[in-house]
């Protein structure tokens, strides 16, 4: 894999309350993916990004959400999910700017 595919396989952290619990306790983070990557991409290009350890990732295919905007209906975009567990010792920092 070339370091070109690595650096767009991320798309950005998913941060909210249950992602922020699972980092805390668990040490697994979430990220938005694009829709064809695999977990062997997504892990490496954790470690390529942050510098750290993966020790799994598991992905989730996202459905998107149905909407109505008065009397039309539209659909939110299908997206990808990924949870990367670290290595115990290693972690993320999103909040680093603040």
């Amino acid at each position: 894999m070339n370091k070109e595919r690595l650096m767009k396989v991320l798309l950005g952290p998913v941060v909210s309350e249950k992602t922020t619990m699972a980092a805390e306790t668990t040490g697994q983070y979430a990220f938005r993916v694009v829709g064809d990557a695999t977990k062997r991409e997504i892990g490496r290009a954790v470690e390529l990004l942050f510098e750290v350890e993966v020790a799994g990732v598991q992905v989730v295919n996202v459905k998107g959400k149905q909407k109505r905007f008065g009397r039309t209906l539209g659909r939110r975009q299908d997206w990808r999910k990924a949870y990367v567990r670290l290595k115990p010792g290693h972690n993320i920092d999103f909040g680093a700017g603040a």
